[in-house]
């Protein structure tokens, strides 16, 4: 696995928060979503996507429960058709969704010294995917090394005082990074309705529940995971300083020939260091260890560890 390029904070302008309440909002989300929603405790987090019926991904997100309701955050370029599409299926159910994008600021905090750097006022949990409230901010623990603070834009003093002297350390592009490193997926225009979820690896991050009922998608992933077997999986890499690529390129290897053997779903620059990627692709091709970017002559993938095993 690769060490992470800084330590520092960022704000996360690029990603958006979805809020969902009311008596009926954990009924209709376990309806919705592909994780455990009813099995999800007070301010804890999770993992999960967003499927068309087909089961390929419409969204990726983390989703968190507190006093309120739900908060689901994703990229900010599909809160909007997210929030939408999800507001089609409330019908009767007493369930509010609003897009509170504008009305919080976000902050990814990476490293262990920039944790432990943190004002005093800011209670990280020490447990991962768990949420303390203090200094009129929520902290979401996401691993060992990477946090997210939450707040209200108008107490944006909260947020502010997370980064010293008021301004960010990092590049919002870092926090991808540190994603990538962590194996964390993240569907974006480019890649909607490419990939069902154990394609992108979310069933090895808790972002799949194949004991819960009927939601979209439901019967093909489920199929998948008892029935089928998996060609695909996810994996991460990085590619030479003069290689840029984004995310919906495709990837070929020589298993596959002329046809493309998957597809980039995130990608972020690293100073110095080239490109780090997540790349979707068969499972004999990453075996392989030849996958090219773009076309069978292209970039070539330099494969690293995740921080989780990928079934062989």
């Amino acid at each position: 696995m690769l060490n992470l390029p800084a330590t520092g904070a960022a704000y996360l302008d690029h990603f958006g928060l979805l809020r969902l309440s009311g008596a009926d909002a954990e009924t209709f989300l376990q309806g919705q979503l592909s994780c455990d929603v009813t099995g999800l405790e007070n301010n804890k987090a999770t993992y999960g996507s967003y499927n068309n019926p087909k089961g390929r991904m419409l969204a990726s997100f983390l989703l968190w429960r507190d006093d309120i309701g739900y908060t689901m955050t994703l990229p900010r370029s599909l809160c909007e058709s997210t929030r939408k599409r999800l507001a089609m299926y409330v019908m009767r159910s007493k369930v509010t969704i609003v897009d509170g994008s504008d009305q919080h600021d976000l902050i990814g905090i990476v490293g262990k010294d920039a944790i432990a750097n943190l004002p005093p006022s800011f209670a990280v949990p020490a447990t991962t995917l768990t949420m303390t409230e203090s200094a009129g901010a929520r902290i979401l623990r996401l691993d060992e090394e990477r946090c997210l603070i939450v707040s209200q834009r108008d107490g944006g003093a909260a947020t502010r005082s997370a980064v010293p002297g008021g301004s960010p350390t990092l590049s919002a592009e870092a926090w991808d990074w540190s994603n990538i490193r962590a194996g964390i997926p993240y569907i974006t225009v480019a890649t909607q309705e490419q990939f069902v979820p154990q394609m992108a690896n979310l069933d090895l991050i808790n972002g799949v529940s194949f004991s819960k009922g009927c939601y979209p998608g439901q019967e093909i992933v489920a199929r998948m995971h008892y029935l089928g077997k998996l060609k695909q999986r996810m994996y991460a890499a990085t590619l030479s300083p003069d290689e840029i690529v984004q995310p919906g390129d495709k990837l070929f290897s020589a298993e596959t020939g002329e046809q493309a053997t998957g597809m980039i779903v995130n990608a972020a620059l690293v100073p110095g260091a080239g490109q780090a990627v997540l790349g979707v692709m068969h499972i004999e091709s990453f075996k392989a260890g030849k996958v090219h970017v773009k076309s069978s002559a292209g970039p070539a993938l330099n494969f690293n560890d995740l921080p989780y095993p990928i079934p062989s």
